[in-house]
């Protein structure tokens, strides 16, 4: 799982990670851990940064490199979050027990997710999404929108002589 991103939307907004930890409450060792790939990022803090950077989870996952502006920002809910994982689980035509293959977990974890008892794993609910190629935000319910949002990129090339008469090419990748 890329969480790359966690540390470059943090620092386009000038923030340091102590200052990161009070926003969605924790502390700056956890920060540190999630930007660095030590440790994966609670879903529940992942949604934090979401709803605070206005991004989606896609696109802070590099599920997606689409960064437009989710509009429902919400608190998770593992009822919903259930249900979705169950509607994944049963449109690909697959039991929980050949979901617990997938995730290697246990059955008792797949009914305690998809009842909404207990929290998806953020490792867990990502692999869902890679392996069914579903977005993490619908997955949360942020969105009803199951398919992952990309966007559409062109290349930019530019060649400037210099001084020198050698050609700098600058090249941008911008996207629609």
């Amino acid at each position: 799982m890329n969480t790359e991103r966690l540390f470059f939307l943090r620092e386009e907004c000038d923030l340091t990670q102590e200052e990161m930890g009070k926003i969605v409450g924790t502390k700056k060792y956890s920060i540190c851990n999630w930007e660095k790939g030590k440790e994966i990022i609670p879903l529940s803090k992942l949604n934090e940064y979401s709803n605070y950077f206005n991004v989606s989870i896609d696109y802070i996952l590099k599920l997606s490199d689409n960064k437009n502006k989710i509009i429902n920002k919400c608190t998770l809910d593992k009822k919903i979050i259930g249900n979705n994982i169950k509607s994944i689980r049963e449109n690909n035509n697959l039991t929980q027990r050949q979901l617990e293959e997938i995730l290697n977990t246990t059955h008792s974890a797949i009914w305690a997710y998809e009842s909404g008892k207990t929290m998806i794993l953020t490792a867990f609910a990502y692999q869902i999404c890679k392996e069914f190629n579903m977005s993490m935000d619908y997955l949360c319910g942020k969105t009803k929108d199951s398919v992952i949002k990309q966007t559409e990129s062109f290349l930019y090339v530019k060649y400037i002589i210099n001084t020198n008469y050698t050609i700098i090419i600058i090249i941008h990748n911008f996207y629609t």
